[in-house]
């Protein structure tokens, strides 16, 4: 089974982070272990009409963020990387600075140093000379991808749930996830 880490932080972005983990688990091959921040959960209250246990029940694990403890806290806990959807910018500069002092914070650093794929969703605008200066370092690093959820229409959407599942699509895709009804630039 692969496993892949979902983090979840208080940015905007909740429709994207239920439609991932609904995409995960129908993919019979791999499987999520979710960590969601307090401020994840505040902000699924204002964003969607979903409980934080609707949400849960789409994981096959879920942890608890202050469990600094727990298994993605260790190297040897075995993932196929981390997704970090929605990721603040708070996130982003904890991940940047290496200052783990909860699970998703430390739990990024572990995949980071064991050159796992880490995908941040990062969600900000504008963006700061800080947050800039943020990304742009962690862009460099083996393995991780900023992946900022932004709207295209090339796939010709129709609905707001058609950009959601675009989105989420190519937030899976670093992880080999081929989401259904997901359509690729062709070409003009």
């Amino acid at each position: 089974m692969k496993k892949i880490i979902v983090g979840a932080t208080g940015a905007s972005g909740m429709p994207i982070l239920k439609e991932c983990l609904k995409m995960i688990r129908s993919e019979k091959e791999y499987e999520s272990a979710l960590i969601m921040s307090r401020s994840a959960v505040l902000t699924l209250e204002h964003e969607t009409d979903d409980r934080r246990e609707e949400i849960e029940e789409l994981a096959d694990e879920v942890l608890a963020p202050d469990r600094i403890g727990a298994g993605p806290a260790s190297g040897s806990y075995r993932t196929h990387g981390m997704l970090i959807v929605p990721c603040s910018m708070k996130t982003v500069a904890g991940i940047c600075s290496g200052y783990t002092d909860n699970l998703i914070l430390r739990a990024a650093d572990v995949t980071i140093k064991e050159q796992r794929p880490l995908v941040l969703a990062a969600r900000e605008t504008p963006l700061s000379p800080i947050h800039l200066r943020n990304l742009a370092e962690l862009s460099g690093m083996p393995g991780v991808r900023i992946i900022p959820p932004m709207m295209t229409f090339y796939h010709r959407p129709e609905t707001i749930d058609d950009m959601v599942r675009h989105t989420a699509a190519k937030l899976l895709e670093p992880f080999g996830i081929e989401a259904k009804g997901y359509r690729r630039w062709e070409g003009i």
